[in-house]
Order: structure tokens, then C-alpha cells, then sequence
């Protein structure tokens, strides 16, 4: 069978997915179209009610790439209940009458380089530990410079002076990684988009516009889920910072949540799961650094992140810094939650 390999979508990333499985493989890819309205439509038909958004997503992911050929599917992710979804999502696929191959990557809710290298010999056996190991870490490169770029699009967008030009160098940026370069080529190219995004015009005046994101991963990383949000928050004019990309969770999570929970400690004294203990941190980081507001973003249902909303309101009230929180899932409606973001802008521009 000539296997074709299809896995979840998730923002920008999805460009070093298919890097990763094309070079390391030599197999056939199926990027999953961008996230819509119809790719949760799909997805909540034939999910449980209940379940978190990025189940429904994931689901709907799947069967459009099913519907355009691929017959390997991936699941990787972990941390909370994600790391559950697997045998249900293939289950309903398999109910639906899709032929396929399902490969689950996690081991104790978190992602397995064993089960990922049995994965990549199963699709490829004249692959070699070298050969993947080599493009795991261009991968890696891969996505440290794209956070390194989102976190200086976030920060100075909203003041370019000729509008679009962040977004169009971005597009070409993000093409680069099709032309399967190695290292060296990654590593120049990031140099290279970086000088060209420094070049971009910019006016930031002084008393600019300053908005901290937090959140469950999934809502803030994929824009489609969240219906553009940051985006537009920027295009407001607006200096955003998120912390949560993938180099926090490969990197930074392991390395500072012991540290983020003894800095929060008059609000937590223990994680809080998923990346509930950030959202809180990164507030009372907004709050102490006065930024004008903080926006807090989840899928519906998400446990860790209901747990920290009492605790985030309380460093709202105590610092007296605005809190807006958005809950995304397959009933809102987008004219809904951009009539409360533009009420949300005007309100800290307000004060």
C-alpha cells in the first residue's frame, strides 16, 4: 500500500510537520487544510457534546484528510485530556467507514521519541536513528525561529506603517521551509527574514496599546480556532505578548514551572495542569508590568484553564488590570466575540 500521512492541523506548524515526515520519510504528505467553520462543523458531528474544542478540530482535521486521500493518520498530542484522544478519534473514524492507519505517539500523556522512531521504521523501514535524528533537529530549528518571528510580529505589526507588509513577508517566510533545505540553509534563512522583518517601517509611539495573552495552547497557537483574534487585536494597533508557542512547551515548561509556581506562589501552590500555571503567571506578570489588559483564551470545557479563572480575576481585582475572558467552541459566532473585543479595545484605550 502506498502510504500517504495526514496528522492535526495546528497554525503555522504544520509547514515542519510535513518538513519532518517528507525528508525523514520520503513518504507522502497530506497537510490538513486550514482550520474552518467547516472543519468543526465536521468534527462536532460526530464528536461527544462535552468534549473540548480542539477534539472537534482534531476530528474534523482527520476526515478532510481522509476525504482527500491520505490513509496514515498521527496523533501527538498530550498534557491533559488530549493525550486521551487517540483511541476515541480513530474508534469514530473506523465507525465511519474510513480505511486507515492509525499511529498514536503518546506514552503517559506525553509525547515518545521510542514510539515516534517505531512510527517513522513502520512507514519507512530503510530509514535509520540518524536520518530522523538529523531532520528532528531541523525541525526544531524550524520551529524556534518561527516563534522567534511571531513573538516580533506580535510585538510591532499593529504600527507598521504600510499595512500588510508583516503579513506578506510572513507567507514568504514560512514558504522557505517547502524548499527542504538543511540546517545550514534554516539557519541562514532566519537570518535573512529576520533583517527583512527589522526593515519593515514601523511608528510606536510611547503610550501604545499593551495586551497580554493567556491561555490553553491550542486556542492561542491556531489562529482559525480563535477566529483570528490576536490578529485582529493587532491590526488594532495593539502590542500583544503570548508566551505560549511550541519552544515553551518542548523547552520552557520543563525548565520554569517549578520557578513560575514559587514567583505565583500567593495565588498557586501546585500546577495547575496543561498550561493553566503560565496563564496565571503571565497575568500577574501583566499586572505587575502594567499592561493595559489582559485577554484570557480557551476551548470550551477546558479544565486546567477554568481552574485558573478565579485566580486570574482575583490579580484583576487586586491590581485593578482588565480582564477579558474568551471561550471558543463550535456554537460561537464571530460577529460575537468581535463586538466584545472591540468593546474590550476601547475600553482599555479609555483608560
Amino acid at each position: 500500500m502506498n502510504r500517504i500521512v495526514s496528522f492535526p492541523h495546528l497554525g503555522n506548524y504544520s509547514v515542519v510537520f510535513d518538513y519532518f515526515l517528507s525528508n525523514a520519510l520520503k513518504c507522502n504528505v497530506i497537510v490538513p487544510p486550514a482550520t474552518t467553520k467547516k472543519t468543526i462543523e465536521l468534527g462536532s458531528k460526530y464528536s461527544p457534546d462535552f468534549v473540548c474544542v480542539p477534539f472537534k478540530y482534531n476530528l474534523g482535521n482527520y476526515i478532510e484528510a481522509l476525504n482527500k486521500g491520505a490513509n496514515v493518520l498521527i496523533q501527538g498530542g498530550g498534557g491533559c485530556r488530549y493525550g486521551y484522544y487517540a483511541e476515541l478519534q480513530e474508534k469514530i473514524l473506523h465507525d465511519l467507514g474510513y480505511d486507515f492507519e492509525f499511529y498514536n505517539l503518546i506514552v503517559d500523556n506525553h509525547i515518545s521519541l521510542k514510539k515516534g522512531y517505531k512510527f517513522c521504521k513502520k512507514i519507512n523501514p530503510k530509514t535509520n536513528i540518524f536520518k530522523c535524528g538529523y531532520y528532528l533537529i531541523n525541525s526544531l530549528f524550524m520551529i524556534f525561529y518561527i516563534d522567534k518571528i511571531e513573538r516580533y510580529i506580535r510585538k510591532n505589526m499593529g504600527f507598521e506603517v504600510n499595512k500588510g507588509e508583516f503579513e506578506k513577508l510572513e507567507v514568504e517566510y514560512l514558504s522557505s521551509f517547502y524548499k527542504r533545505d538543511g540546517l545550514g540553509k534554516i539557519i541562514r534563512n532566519y537570518f535573512k527574514y529576520k533583517k527583512k522583518f527589522k526593515s519593515i517601517l514601523i511608528r510606536k509611539d510611547d503610550n501604545h496599546l499593551r495586551v497580554m495573552l493567556v491561555g490553553e495552547l491550542y486556542s492561542l497557537i491556531d489562529f482559525n480556532t480563535s477566529y483570528n483574534t490576536e490578529r485582529k487585536l493587532i491590526k488594532m494597533g495593539v502590542e500583544v505578548y503570548r508566551e505560549t508557542d511550541l519552544t515553551y512547551l518542548l523547552i520552557g515548561k520543563k525548565l520554569r514551572l517549578r520557578r513560575m509556581i514559587k514567583k505565583s506562589k500567593n495565588y498557586i501552590k501546585y500546577n495547575l495542569g496543561a498550561d493553566a500555571s503560565l496563564s496565571v503567571f503571565n497575568s500577574l506578570k501583566a499586572a505587575k508590568e502594567k499592561y493595559d489588559g489582559i485577554i484570557h483564551m480557551k476551548s470550551f470545557g477546558c479544565i486546567p484553564e477554568i481552574n485558573a479563572i478565579n485566580i486570574m480575576k482575583r490579580i484583576s481585582n487586586e491590581y485593578g488590570i482588565p480582564l477579558m475572558e474568551l471561550s471558543f467552541d463550535a456554537e460561537d459566532n464571530e460577529v460575537g466575540i468581535d463586538t466584545r473585543l472591540e468593546a474590550f479595545y476601547d475600553m482599555i484605550e479609555e483608560r
